[in-house]
């Protein structure tokens, strides 16, 4: 059967909401789960004939719903069924459903959903593929390909997620699938902030053939960002996080050329950067300044927004740049920071102030390749090739892509013209 473009649509935009309303009835992932998956297919043979109900997410719930229970009764067989009150759908209709989720049961569900997926009891690489499967919906194949592992390995992954999840469940901590209260909200927000951020970094980190692959990471994270945002629409944070992806994302056709090479952001056709979307994310973040509640997402995302509003590369805005860099030193101190400030002091004050910031990060930094490769690119600026060539080698041990290497060998193959040109011009 072939699928309407605005049936997956549809299906799409309406399964956070759907699935976090079933886990509220069943408490439990697997099951609603499975019911939001049939209730799909059974839209996938009934909305192309009879068009689209009302309201998506409350049609979903209701079948799904009574899907749930059919499978419930079928694997309680003898054992007495729960009171009918907690969960039969003799009460129910479509547009009752559509009346709750249109109250505050849509912003707890979906926040139920979202903090499930970033409990604290998964390590970070668990709660990123929980969270591109439970609440976006990609497919095991997909997860694993993103993150160039193999499918049944990913599949792992996702099931020792749900496991963790369900002896939580069980344990003294207390019962996840509740509604978060106040408390619980402010403390685990940025658990979920940081983790829609790790999933964008997923997809902004690939490069060369892994780039096409990966992207849509990038998407998704977006789209996520978008629904927290729909959630907290008066958090300034929450639109940095946005913004800040988008302003990023909005380079994607520039960063690498028609190899697959690393393009630096002086080197990218500006031309290719998307307009529309560097707008939507410029317009985030002077709403969230204008709010006053200054945190490292806006921050980041300023330093972002001054690069997509020059035109050209000699237009930066560096000091700019670099007083920002400077505030997130003081919001979230890392060595990471530090270097990334020490691109804006190259171009202020040249490479060797910039490499006097860079010098005490070696002990931190050694193992990290872009440390290396702004050493080494200091270094080729100052005339100490011997020194640089040393660190361009050190980068291309650590790269973590083909493109990186491509990157730095391009590096080194500067070098070398230009020890021949000054041996031929001796």
């Amino acid at each position: 059967m072939e699928e309407a473009p605005w049936i997956g649509t549809t299906l799409a935009a309406a399964r956070p909401q759907a699935l976090a309303a079933l886990l509220r009835y069943f408490h439990d992932l697997d099951l609603a789960e499975e019911a939001f998956q049939e209730a799909c297919l059974r839209a996938l043979k009934t909305w192309p004939q009879k068009g689209p109900p009302r309201d998506a997410a409350a049609w979903l719930v209701f079948v799904g719903r009574n899907i749930a229970i059919d499978a419930v009764r079928r694997r309680a067989k003898q054992a007495p069924l729960p009171p009918e009150e907690t969960f039969s759908d003799a009460e129910d209709a479509e547009a009752e459903i559509a009346e709750r989720l249109d109250s505050s049961h849509y912003r707890d569900d979906v926040l139920r959903l979202l903090f499930i997926c970033c409990h604290p009891e998964l390590p970070a690489t668990q709660q990123i593929a929980l969270a591109l499967r439970i609440v976006s919906g990609l497919s095991v194949g997909q997860i694993a390909r993103a993150f160039l592992v193999g499918e049944a390995a990913m599949e792992q992954r996702i099931t020792r997620a749900k496991a963790r999840i369900a002896r939580a469940q069980l344990g003294e901590a207390g019962v996840p699938f509740e509604a978060p209260g106040a408390v619980e909200r402010a403390e685990r927000l940025g658990a979920v902030a940081a983790m829609i951020y790790l999933v964008f970094n997923e997809g902004y980190s690939a490069a060369g053939d892994t780039a096409a692959a990966r992207e849509p990471l990038c998407e998704e994270a977006i789209r996520l960002a978008r629904l927290l945002l729909r959630l907290f629409p008066a958090e300034p944070e929450i639109m940095g996080l946005a913004a800040l992806m988008l302003l990023q994302h909005a380079r994607a056709a520039a960063r690498f050329d028609g190899e697959g090479t690393v393009s630096l952001l002086d080197r990218q056709d500006r031309r290719l950067w998307n307009g529309p979307m560097i707008a939507e994310g410029l317009a985030l973040l002077d709403k969230a300044i204008r709010h006053r509640r200054p945190g490292p997402y806006q921050v980041q995302a300023a330093i972002a927004a001054l690069h997509a509003r020059a035109a050209r590369p000699e237009e930066t805005d560096w000091a700019g740049i670099d007083a920002l860099y400077a505030t997130l030193e003081i919001m979230q101190p890392s060595p990471v920071v530090t270097l990334n400030r020490a691109v804006a002091i190259s171009k202020l004050r040249g490479p060797a102030a910039a490499l006097a910031m860079v010098e005490p990060l070696g002990n931190r930094l050694s193992g990290y390749f872009h440390y290396h490769g702004l050493r080494g690119a200091l270094l080729m600026q100052l005339g100490r090739p011997r020194e640089a060539r040393d660190d361009f080698m050190s980068a291309i041990s650590l790269a973590t892509t083909a493109a990186e290497a491509a990157h730095i060998r391009a590096q080194l193959d500067a070098l070398k013209q230009e020890a021949a040109e000054a041996g031929h011009s001796a």
